[in-house]
């Protein structure tokens, strides 16, 4: 053996280690999420106050479970636990005797839905090459039919959870039942799939919530980037102006898909959220409409009733110029605009601070 043989084994071993950690830590959210929807459903058919939740049951525990718990749960995952649980009863036959013991003793008397077919892929199958972003999306699919297709060939193929969305979207499952020559169609889909890779999983925003942690400890962001972020949020702070920082790569959960809100802050004199986005790059009209729809998004689940509207603040750089943006979404009160524009740091400070930051760390960059 050679230094050069050491080093390949030992980065062999590694990544060899490493998959099967995160393919560990995915089977055990996957087995979560369906023992949560077997207890959601559980209590649905004999909890004892189960009448004083009705309709609002999702809403009650996701608060519960943040209030007594330090658990965050949005409504809509709860739904979708149970909804797993409804499509894949199969999955009971792949828990160890261990987490069997954690079952109620009376378990669900009857599964509504639409089950997928048990017997088109082994269970273990199921768990071990999906992950639940995989069954996430697999879930919006009513026919089970449809749904056991593309587990088929997003199992055999491999396919990120991005490829799967695609395929869905580009109505792959419709073609093939049209094609004369189904697996020349399957083989033509495949030759540009977006494979899984260990690195696309360990990123999943289910993934990182279920480890607690932070989301800018795994989002791929650039190192450029990640250094502007950390030098702008000091400086609104050191500004003063009445800026509380709330969050960084805030989640939000719109439509069943994840996005995140580079800086979060509140500001108590404005007494209003405001949400910053920060573009390494010349400003584009799509910035500012993904921009807009965080506000929106904000001002409907986030604005409390003492709260002013949220205000989007979007940052957008290049080599040579700075370009500061305000999302006013909808803000008609004229005079809260004013104070708006007089409380917030003046645009050509943030404009002569983002091109020096930026400026700095090229160089350091080139260096």
């Amino acid at each position: 053996m050679n230094l050069d043989s050491l080093v390949q084994s030992i980065a062999g071993l590694h990544q060899r280690f490493q998959t099967e950690a995160i393919k560990a830590v995915n089977v055990s959210l996957t087995l979560r999420n369906w023992m949560i929807g077997l207890f959601v459903k559980e209590y649905e058919q004999q909890g004892e106050d189960r009448a004083d939740y009705g309709t609002r049951l999702f809403e009650n525990l996701s608060h519960r479970l943040s209030e007594h718990a330090s658990l965050t749960y949005h409504h809509r995952e709860l739904r979708r636990c149970r909804q797993f649980y409804e499509a894949y009863p199969q999955i009971r036959g792949t828990l160890s005797p261990e987490f069997k013991g954690l079952l109620f003793q009376a378990e669900p008397r009857e599964i509504r839905g639409t089950p997928s077919p048990e017997s088109r892929i082994p269970p273990e199958r199921l768990v071990g090459s999906l992950s639940f972003s995989h069954f996430a999306e697999l879930l919006e699919i009513e026919n089970p039919l449809k749904r056991a297709f593309y587990e088929i060939e997003c199992i055999k193929g491999n396919w990120s959870v991005r490829e799967l969305k695609r395929q869905i979207t580009s109505l792959y499952f419709e073609r093939s039942g049209l094609s004369r020559d189904k697996d020349r169609l399957s083989a033509m889909a495949n030759e540009t799939a977006i494979r899984a890779e260990p690195g696309h999983v360990i990123r999943d925003p289910y993934v990182f919530e279920f480890l607690g942690l932070r989301p800018q400890e795994v989002l791929p962001e650039s190192d450029l980037e990640a250094a502007l972020i950390d030098k702008l949020q000091a400086f609104l702070l050191e500004l003063g102006h009445g800026f509380c920082f709330e969050a960084r790569q805030k989640r939000l959960l719109i439509g069943g898909e994840h996005f995140f809100v580079d800086l979060v802050f509140y500001h108590r004199i404005l007494k209003c959220h405001v949400l910053i986005e920060l573009k390494v790059d010349g400003f584009r009209h799509e910035h500012l409409g993904q921009l807009n729809t965080y506000v929106t998004w904000f001002r409907e689940h986030e604005m409390a009733e003492s709260d002013n509207p949220p205000v989007g603040l979007l940052l957008c750089t290049d080599k040579n110029h700075a370009l500061v943006k305000y999302a006013l979404a909808g803000m008609d009160n004229r005079l809260f605009v004013s104070k708006y524009e007089l409380e917030l740091p003046d645009e050509a400070r943030i404009r002569a601070f983002l091109e020096e930051q930026y400026r700095q760390l090229q160089g350091g960059q080139a260096q």
